[in-house]
């Protein structure tokens, strides 16, 4: 179980390296065409900013450590560890219920959009948002999973060694 999670998690990541990758090529070309042959692409700036929606959106959901996004967490860390886990319950399920809450309205805008086409590259806008359907359905089963643990008493926090969920 463990060879394929880190499987899963090196493919997560090289999805974000090769997102990174085109907004970088991309912004390459655009500033190439723009001073080097004075004449400006519209579509790389598109394509840039795209890339880096998804790439936010995508390292978020599958690429950070939970202790690697950002938490105000100074309360969190002046109780005891027994008050800590009544917290992360709390902030758990508040992310459950505001994520899940969200999803219908979501879902309808990002459909709707797919009546509506980028300016420069023509690609529906529902393609182009449609990471962020992505990203709450992975915090929900993050939360979900994370929400388990801390029902069951289990280590509920990121392991130094791995960086990862503990099985």
């Amino acid at each position: 179980m463990r060879v394929s999670k880190k499987l899963l998690q090196d493919r997560a990541d090289d999805v974000g390296i090769a997102l990174l990758s085109i907004m970088f090529l991309t912004f390459i070309v655009q500033i190439t065409w723009r001073y080097v042959l004075n004449h400006p692409l519209g579509w790389t700036v598109e394509l840039c900013v795209t890339m880096w929606l998804w790439v936010v959106f995508w390292g978020s959901a599958f690429c950070l450590r939970y202790d690697e996004h950002v938490r105000f967490d100074m309360l969190y860390l002046m109780v005891r560890p027994k008050i800590q886990r009544v917290f992360a319950g709390i902030s758990a399920l508040a992310i459950l219920v505001g994520m899940s809450a969200s999803w219908h309205g979501t879902y309808d805008f990002v459909s709707f959009l797919m009546i509506k086409k980028s300016p420069a590259m023509r690609i529906p806008l529902a393609y182009l948002f449609s990471i962020y359907l992505l990203f709450i359905i992975a915090t929900i089963i993050n939360y979900a999973w994370r929400l388990k643990k801390i029902f069951a008493g289990e280590n509920y926090d990121e392991t130094a060694e791995t960086g990862r969920l503990e099985e």
